[in-house]
């Protein structure tokens, strides 16, 4: 599809922030980056100023992830119960690491330059961070398997969701994974984990 200018501007300022940081890309930079004619002004026919492009970033990445969190769990809720608990966790996992690797420039944006934009961070931990870990909640309360563990599910949602997030971060910053362990490593063993949460009695009918 077509991408609008508007979303062009959004699209290529995310880019460039998260390439060079906010403070050193320039309004022309991402006029020139989007198709415009640099310095001609056109950015601001479509937003106020730079910031206003960032924030318009940071929000529709909330909303985004707000509607995929909510799409992913309504087509996971709708998985046959008799597909193997490996595999549905497996699917939980990698749709995890997809999602990290997707939010990857507005990562670099987040840890670089929003700290001196506290409203703006607010988005992204109430738009994007706490909706991932309370999916991941969400989900394991919801599968039959996991009804009798008496457990803290919020914390065992930042524990396996943090897993997840750290594992694309240190990809990215470091240029390996953490561990040398590749995505179908850590995805086995992170199933493994997390099936060391059944009640006892499931555990044993798997074995």
């Amino acid at each position: 599809m077509t991408r609008s200018t508007r979303e062009r501007i959004i699209d290529e300022a995310l880019r460039l922030f998260a390439e060079r940081g906010y403070a050193a890309t320039s309004v022309a930079e991402i006029e020139a980056a989007s198709g415009l004619s640099p310095g001609a002004g056109g950015l601001y026919r479509h937003f106020k100023s730079k910031y206003e492009v960032l924030a318009a970033a940071v929000n529709e990445h909330a909303a985004r992830t707000r509607a995929q969190i909510a799409e992913t769990l309504t087509e996971m809720s709708a998985v046959d119960p008799s597909v193997d608990i490996e595999e549905r966790l497996a699917h939980l996992c990698k749709a995890g690491l997809a999602k990290v690797r997707e939010e990857s420039e507005l990562t670099r944006v987040f840890f670089r330059d929003l700290s001196q934009f506290p409203e703006l961070v607010a988005i992204v931990r109430e738009g994007l961070l706490q909706p991932m870990f309370d999916a991941i909640t969400t989900w394991f309360r919801a599968q039959p398997e996991y009804a009798g563990a008496d457990l803290d599910w919020p914390g065992i949602g930042a524990v396996l969701g943090g897993a997840v997030v750290h594992y694309r971060l240190f990809q990215e910053t470091v240029g390996e994974p953490p561990g040398r362990a590749e995505r179908d490593r850590f995805v086995s063993s992170w199933v493994r984990l997390a099936l060391g949460l059944l009640p006892r009695p499931a555990v044993q009918a798997i074995g």
